[in-house]
């Protein structure tokens, strides 16, 4: 009697399947029109979602395609947007619902891109009773599912320690000295940083355009009070450029250009990465007002109506793309700038 041999059956060790991965990008509504450029810059096409006020003040979201198993960016700048009628602390509930809608909609990685990180002055402790905003921005980030976070020129290099996903910090300063490169100046510039705080930036700055550097001693006896005391280095008779982060009610910018020019500077020129020009700025930097010839700033945070003349407002839609193109491949984000992004 003849046997049938039977042959083990082969059991799949992988299930096949055909993935590609996809990237997203939102924008939530204080930086719509940031994100919109971004998305523009990748080819993309900006996704759809839903964002509103309730009558009582909250705030909704609602993402009007499927983003399961995608990487999605979502850009918001946590600050006002008046446009929008939005505040800062509305930004920030607004992005934290956005990630924890994207959390339970599936998607892949969720990377909250903010332009300007809101609560980063209050990174420390500088009174008894006080708190720790910075830490708890990122602690609400991070408790709502953020994977990953990026975001452009810190005022404070610690807040990147108070997260425990990865940051990604870029710098405007790249585009920033190509401003001046690029108005092809001829009288001698000298950089001033503002403070102490911002010597390295002041520096790296001069040497980017080849040129020197100065500093100014300050005290701010007050919050948001700022008294220059005078200027360690020379600005007789050159055009003095005032490098800071951000310029908020413009107090500080304003003393330390009449401080410049009681020092002997031709003329005087401000740029920063963050103009959030709130309360009196705008009177303030009024070239009648400050004597500032140019004020340059990027478009991390929105202009508001009412801008003088004399600020010009570069993009960063570019260096974001760049950044966002280069996380969704996984690829170096320093190597965009050479390593220089952190300029603490």
């Amino acid at each position: 009697m003849s046997t049938v041999e039977e042959r083990p059956q082969e059991v799949p060790t992988a299930i096949p399947h055909d993935y590609s991965k996809r990237m997203m990008v939102f924008g939530g509504r204080s930086s719509m029109e940031l994100a919109a450029k971004v998305a523009g810059k990748l080819d993309l096409d900006l996704g759809q979602v839903t964002l509103k006020t309730f009558a009582n003040g909250e705030v909704y979201c609602r993402y009007e395609e499927s983003i399961r198993g995608a990487d999605v960016f979502l850009v918001q700048s946590t600050c006002a947007n008046e446009q929008s009628g939005m505040t800062p602390n509305d930004a920030l509930v607004e992005l934290l619902t956005m990630i924890d809608a994207a959390q339970g909609a599936s998607a892949h990685r969720i990377i909250a891109v903010l332009p300007w990180y809101g609560y980063a002055r209050q990174d420390k402790k500088s009174a008894p009773r006080e708190p720790i905003s910075a830490r708890i921005m990122a602690k609400c980030l991070e408790g709502v599912g953020t994977d990953r976070v990026l975001t452009m020129d810190l005022h404070a290099g610690q807040v990147q320690g108070f997260f425990h996903v990865p940051v990604d910090h870029m710098t405007a300063m790249p585009m920033l000295t190509q401003w001046f490169v690029d108005q092809n100046l001829t009288e001698e510039l000298v950089i001033v940083s503002p403070d102490a705080g911002r010597v390295k930036t002041a520096r790296n700055f001069a040497r980017r355009i080849g040129t020197h550097w100065a500093v100014m001693e300050k005290e701010r006896p007050a919050q948001q009070v700022a008294e220059i005391g005078y200027v360690v280095g020379d600005v007789k008779g050159k055009t003095a450029v005032l490098v800071d982060d951000m310029i908020d009610t413009a107090g500080t910018l304003c003393a330390a250009a009449q401080t410049v020019m009681d020092e002997g500077a031709a003329r005087v020129i401000a740029c920063a990465t963050h103009g959030v020009f709130s309360g009196p700025a705008f009177e303030r930097l009024a070239y009648e007002n400050s004597g500032i010839e140019r004020i340059v700033v990027t478009d991390t945070i929105p202009l508001r109506p009412g801008a003088p003349d004399n600020i010009t407002v570069l993009s960063t839609a570019g260096t974001f793309a760049d950044s966002i193109r280069r996380i969704f491949t996984d690829d170096s984000v320093s190597e965009i700038f050479a390593g220089e992004n952190q300029l603490f």
